[in-house]
């Protein structure tokens, strides 16, 4: 049976500063970076806080010209994928408050605060852009597609019911199990999506759309990391879960979250959009399905074994990284193209 998780005091004069456990530890919840329980913690704030953004610092004037003269298929694909990430980033500010209460850590707990209000800044970006190109009524019909599009309800509910059961139950077992899910929604399930926009972006269309994006991707990579941590860290403490059974269940949550994410590839992009076959973004997705169940821990190939080993897109990498500062990255008239490794997501298997 799964213990069941104790909520943070928001205040304990008998415990120590330093907490004793990630959850249902003691901790007095004040927090003094220079005595934390991990090492990891500050680093990851900082580079939380460098990363710092508003959808305010990126003009749309040139994406305002672009859009009309977008083929159908592309404003169709633009609009859906608009749609759908504001749905899941929604989701995700909630999830992390939910997830926070149960963090006796209070600088992981700190973490967790900070990544909920990014994903509060992603949605506000999708606000954005969506008010600088399209009327007020087409925007609030995109801000409904999640309710009508049967491959969205799908994918959604996949999410929603992973992330329920941790909210209904707070368990460790139903924890560990709510994160899979959340390494799938910030580390798969947008990946069609990035690619779609970052194709654009090299064909020089809609390129401040592309940077918003490129800064939402990179804030998501962080949050990958910081819940591949918390996974791992939970599980450090707590052996006990650390199963068989554990493990099927996250190599067979990742394949259906993969298929529901080529189904829904299939739809928005298929072979219709110049620059990128179905093909290569299908096997894109099986190759990040296969990388993010191994960057959990647990074993490489074992979601797709037939998948490439490498990145299908290999191109993307460029566009997924921001040089250290915050200037335009796709109007640079020279670029530093990032090196691909296990720390930006995209190492070769």
């Amino acid at each position: 049976m799964s213990t069941e998780l104790v909520t943070r005091k928001i205040m304990d004069k008998t415990a120590p500063n330093r907490s004793t456990a990630i959850v249902n530890g003691e901790s007095s919840n004040v927090l003094n970076w220079d005595d934390v329980r991990f090492k990891w913690a500050f680093p990851l704030y900082k580079r939380m806080l460098a990363n710092f953004w508003t959808p305010f610092e990126i003009n749309m004037g040139k994406d305002v010209q672009q859009f009309p003269q977008l083929s159908k298929a592309e404003q169709d694909t633009f609009l859906k994928i608009i749609g759908l990430l504001a749905l899941l980033d929604s989701i995700q500010t909630d999830y992390a408050a939910k997830m926070a209460d149960y963090i006796t850590d209070s600088s992981v707990n700190a973490l967790m605060v900070i990544l909920a209000q990014q994903e509060v800044v992603h949605n506000h970006s999708y606000s954005y852009v969506l008010s600088s190109l399209v009327p007020k009524g087409k925007q609030d019909e995109v801000f409904e597609y999640w309710k009508t599009e049967p491959k969205l309800i799908a994918r959604n509910e996949f999410i929603t019911n992973g992330y329920q059961e941790f909210a209904e139950n707070p368990s460790v077992e139903n924890m560990l199990k709510s994160i899979v899910y959340d390494v799938i929604l910030e580390g798969l399930f947008f990946y069609s999506g990035f690619a779609f926009f970052y194709n654009l972006a090299r064909n020089q269309k809609m390129v401040s759309t592309s940077t918003m994006i490129n800064y939402i991707n990179r804030d998501e990579q962080q949050h990958v990391g910081l819940f591949e941590k918390i996974f791992k860290e939970v599980l450090n403490e707590n052996p006990e879960y650390n199963t068989p059974e554990l493990k099927e269940f996250a190599i067979q949550t990742f394949r259906k979250a993969a298929e529901l994410e080529i189904e829904w590839a299939e739809e928005i992009i298929g072979n219709k959009i110049t620059g990128l076959t179905m093909k290569d973004v299908s096997n894109y997705i099986k190759f990040t399905a296969n990388l993010r169940c191994n960057q959990m821990g647990f074993g490489k190939m074992l979601v797709f074994p037939d998948a490439p080993t490498t990145n299908p897109l290999r191109w993307i990498v460029a566009y997924q990284e921001v040089d250290l500062g915050k200037t335009d990255f796709f109007e640079q008239k020279s670029r530093q193209y990032t090196k691909a490794s296990e720390a930006n997501g995209f190492d070769d298997l």
